[in-house]
This record gives structure tokens, sequence and C-alpha cells, in this order.
């Protein structure tokens, strides 16, 4: 690991060269940039992660953690591992003070590997418009986590209306299991559906998620009901020949029990993944996820989210001039947006 204190960019980028050279680094071996923004307590917890996701997606991971942008002297501290700890992956942690912390774009943009895709990762409380953060706008792909929101089901809401195709959040890959399990279950029945209700708690985003997909896909508008637990407990079917269909999940064991009416329980695995498994799921495709639009789309009310265009424009906030509303004037750059290079 190389350290480098109240540097610079430039000087970032030759330390990763150097330490690239020395550690036999292959440009042409990676898959893509993965850009983390994250807050300084989670900064491992997002190195874990990338860990996991890189043994399947080798990748340079770019993790910039952004503090007090009020203060008027910027200092950059920069941390570049490739590979040991990480696996295949090239990391570079940089803890960006002051006014750089809003232009961190200046100091990512060389960072970044050549002719390979770049992914944003927020793991941190999703921005209220990805177009406020260039490090959103210059991603093919954009991953949010709305459990990170102090209002996870209300950061739906806010999703929806910023959506453009290539966005995606992980409370999505969290229902996979869940979407796997109900998916096998109508296999081996034709039967339709006539009412769904999920069992979650009032602050779980994968409940309307799960909703939203339940209701694009079988066209029933499921119905809620508080569990006890802190996470998804069950999904209650009725079906159109009477008879119901139950996925009910035990939250210590890591399984789930599925009950038809007729027929003999099943007991089928239903564990918690680590986030790296989530963020390894996401990395998978960087094309839209139609079936996240449409399951968002549904949640939230909010219709063709995936004809929206595509690209985005950085549109420049200055979050210090939030705070002092007196300050902002019509000619300040809060009014100015930039097509980001």
């Amino acid at each position: 690991m190389i350290g480098l204190w109240d540097t610079t960019g430039i000087e970032v980028v030759k330390a990763l060269a150097n330490e690239r050279r020395s550690a036999g680094g292959l440009t042409s071996g990676l898959a893509l940039t993965l850009v983390a923004v994250v807050d300084e307590r989670q900064v491992r917890e997002a190195e874990a992660a990338a860990t996991i996701a890189a043994s399947a997606h080798p990748c340079r991971l770019l993790i910039i953690v952004r503090a007090d942008v009020t203060q008027q002297r910027s200092r950059l501290d920069a941390e570049i591992v490739v590979g040991g700890r990480l696996g295949p992956c090239e990391a570079v942690v940089m803890r960006m003070q002051g006014r750089l912390a809003l232009h961190a774009e200046s100091v990512v943009m060389p960072l970044l590997a050549p002719d390979v895709p770049v992914v944003t990762w927020w793991q941190c409380t999703p921005p209220e418009r990805i177009a406020y953060d260039p490090l959103g706008v210059v991603a093919d792909r954009r991953i949010t986590d709305s459990a990170q929101a102090p209002d996870p089901v209300d950061a739906l809401r806010i999703r929806a209306e910023d959506y453009v195709p290539g966005d995606t959040d992980l409370a999505w890959s969290r229902i996979t299991p869940w979407r796997t399990l109900l998916a096998g279950a109508f296999d081996a029945t034709r039967v339709g559906v006539r009412s769904v209700e999920i069992i979650a708690p009032d602050l779980d985003p994968t409940a309307p998620l799960l909703g939203g997909w339940l209701e694009a896909r079988l066209g029933v508008h499921p119905t809620r009901k508080p569990g006890s637990g802190k996470i998804m407990e069950a999904v209650n079917l009725e079906l159109a020949d009477g008879s119901s269909m139950n996925l009910i999940r035990d939250l210590n064991a890591g399984i789930a029990t599925l009950q038809r009416t007729g027929q003999p329980d099943r007991i089928l695995p239903l564990s918690r993944r680590p986030l790296g498994e989530e963020l390894a799921e996401e990395l998978r495709r960087l094309d839209p996820d139609q079936p996240y639009a449409a399951a968002l789309a549904a949640a939230t009310g909010k219709q063709h989210l995936d004809e929206r265009g595509a690209p985005r424009v950085h549109i420049w906030k200055d979050p210090a001039l939030a705070e002092r509303p007196e300050a902002a004037t019509p000619s300040s750059p809060s009014s100015l947006e930039s097509v980001a290079s």
C-alpha cells in the first residue's frame, strides 16, 4: 500500500502507474472502473464488498470520501492498493476535504481505466438527483442503496422521479432470492392470482419493489401488512381457484417455507447475502435493467420509466449555498448547467 498525504491528482496518477508496474498489473485484465462514493465510517465495508465483487468482475476501484465542503482549504489524501488484500482489484481511496470535494471528477477522470465501462456506486445516502453529482453523470451504470436513506421507502419515489435507463438500486438485488423462489413456485401451476399480501416493516424498501415486480408480472396490486421483524417476512397469494400459496421466511435459519393448498410444505433456501454478492449481481449487467424499471414504476406510480432518455447533464449545486439561501442569487453558480466531458 502507498499512502499520499496532502497530495495532488497528478501525484496520485503517477503513484498508481508506478504501483501497477511494480505489481505487474494489466489494464487489459480489468472489466470496469467502479467509483464508490462512501462515508468515512463505511470505507472498510465498501472495500470488503468490492473484494467479493472483484472476484467475478476484476475492476479498478476508486473510493471517494467527501469531507466538509465548506472548508476554504482543499486537501487530498490517498491510499493506493494493487492486488494484495483486495484480490484482483486496483484500489485508490481518496479523502477529499474542502471545495475539492465538489469537483471530485477532476481527480477521478484521469484515473478511469481506459476502454472499460464506468459504474458509480453510492454506499451512502443516495443523491436527491444523480445529475447533482458529476461522478454519476460520467457513469454508464449507477447503483444507489435506498436502505441508506433516512426514509428508504420515500427514497424509491425519488429514484423513480430521477430515473433514467442505467440506474439501479441494491434494494432490487436484495429481492432476487424472493423473485427466484416465487417464479419457481409458479412453474408447477397455471392458475391466476386473485390477491397478494406482503408482510414487511413499514420502512423496508424491498417490500414495495417486490410488490411492484409482482404487480408488473401478475397485474394484481399487492397489499402491505406490518411485520414483527426488521426485514420482509412473507408473501401470501390467493389464487383464482380459491387455493393459497404462501412463502414464509424463517428470520433466524436462512430458509423459507413454501406452503400450497393441498400440497406438502417445501423448505427452500432464503438467506441474506453479503453486500459484495449484491454488488456483484448488479455488475453482471451494464445494460438498462427493464424489470427493475417496471417494478419501480409499479411501486411508485411513475410510468414509462424505460422510455426516458439515457444521457444526463451535470447540474451544479453547491451544498454550502444551499445551507445559506440568502447567499444564492440568480447569477450564482447554482443556476448553471454544464455538460460533463
